[in-house]
């Protein structure tokens, strides 16, 4: 009897001890699984300092929802169901890697949007360009844009520095500012931040970038400018431009636009002045400009035809002359060659998927 007491407490010994290593070595390969993960990233982390581990494996060593200690004498470990691990959702629509610095953050808890707003403000301050934020709304499964009015909280926040403008290209103090100020407030907030381009990968490619928008950044003017010596009239030149749908704007000149209000060409004063809607009754000026931006605008051939009809409109009405900065003729065969190298441009913008008058190219050739 006694022996059969001992061998049955052997034996429950036994299946004990199986379980206990059964659990460590089930937690030994997760561990494995989620340490090669970390290390599986094509890009070097570089917001990590040396020696600090990757944030895969900080996560490894906290207990995943759901899971709960082996009972001595159960015959295996027994688990309940893990929550879903959140995947990496995909970046903006209105981003782009060529022209942005692109970093995301994941709150391990919801994360409260009016709260990253404020800190970012002061972490990003003095950057030389435009930086965009987005939060990531799980419901929808879309990324909204972030601002100073927007409300909720979210797992998923997303940082974008924009890599060229008009100005040229970010520095290496941009950079460093931007990633150094990003890591800053995702720790504030013990979020991890979750890819970012190496410096030299970001401004090898702000460089190339801007090598391009130099190559094809091109704006097009054409004057209108007294044929007698009689200067133009202010109300006249309104009278004008109102009935070719022209509005005027905060900039002082006179915007043609499109079905969405973006600017097609401007009229504007060849002199110093801006025109202003309460001043054109007393204005006078002896020529006015015309201008196409030729990147910023889609379909440039025809726009500058168009353009170009209502110089010669202006002309007519104002008994006045087309020409060029030189002060020569700018008739029909200067027009034409003209019109010809609006359309090499925005054909070789078109063969690098930035087509004249997109939003890429609107951003990247704001001032």
């Amino acid at each position: 009897m006694d022996s059969e007491l001992q061998m049955g407490l052997i034996g429950a010994g036994v299946a004990a001890f199986v379980a206990i290593v059964a659990y460590n070595k089930w937690q030994e390969r997760k561990h494995r699984r989620q340490a090669e993960k970390a290390f599986k990233s094509d890009h070097r982390d570089v917001l990590l300092e040396p020696g600090e581990a990757p944030a895969e494996a900080r996560k490894a060593d906290r207990k995943e929802p759901g899971e709960r200690e082996p009972v001595i004498g159960d015959t295996a470990p027994s688990f309940a169901a893990a929550a879903p691990r959140r995947v990496l959702p995909d970046l903006p629509e209105v981003l782009d890697e060529r022209a942005d610095c692109i970093i995301r953050i994941e709150a391990i808890e919801p994360l409260d949007a009016p709260k990253l707003w404020e800190a970012q403000r002061g972490a990003l301050d003095g950057l030389s360009k435009t930086v965009r934020w987005f939060a990531f709304d799980d419901a929808a499964n879309l990324w909204q844009p972030l601002n100073a009015h927007s409300a909720g909280t979210h797992h998923w926040f997303c940082a974008a520095l924009q890599l060229v403008d008009r100005r040229g290209p970010i520095g290496e103090a941009d950079y460093l500012r931007f990633s150094g100020g990003v890591q800053r407030v995702a720790e504030q907030f013990l979020a991890v931040p979750a890819g970012l381009p190496s410096r030299t990968e970001a401004l090898g490619n702000a460089t190339e970038l801007d090598r391009f928008c130099a190559d094809v950044d091109v704006q097009i003017g054409i004057n209108v400018v007294t044929a007698n010596g009689q200067p133009f009239a202010g109300t006249k030149i309104r009278g004008l431009a109102e009935v070719e749908g022209l509005v005027l704007n905060g900039d002082g000149a006179f915007h043609a636009v499109d079905e969405e209000g973006k600017s097609l060409f401007t009229l504007c004063n060849m002199e110093p002045g801006l025109f202003v809607q309460d001043e054109m009754r007393h204005l006078q000026t002896s020529g006015l400009t015309l201008v196409i931006d030729v990147p910023c605008v889609a379909n440039g051939a025809t726009v500058f035809e168009r353009m170009m009809t209502f110089a010669n409109q202006l002309a007519g009405a104002l008994n006045g002359v087309v020409v060029d900065d030189n002060r020569a003729a700018f008739g029909p065969d200067a027009a034409g060659l003209i019109k010809a190298q609006i359309l090499q441009f925005q054909d070789h913008m078109a063969s690098q998927r930035i087509p004249a008058g997109g939003p890429l190219a609107r951003r990247l050739f704001s001032a």
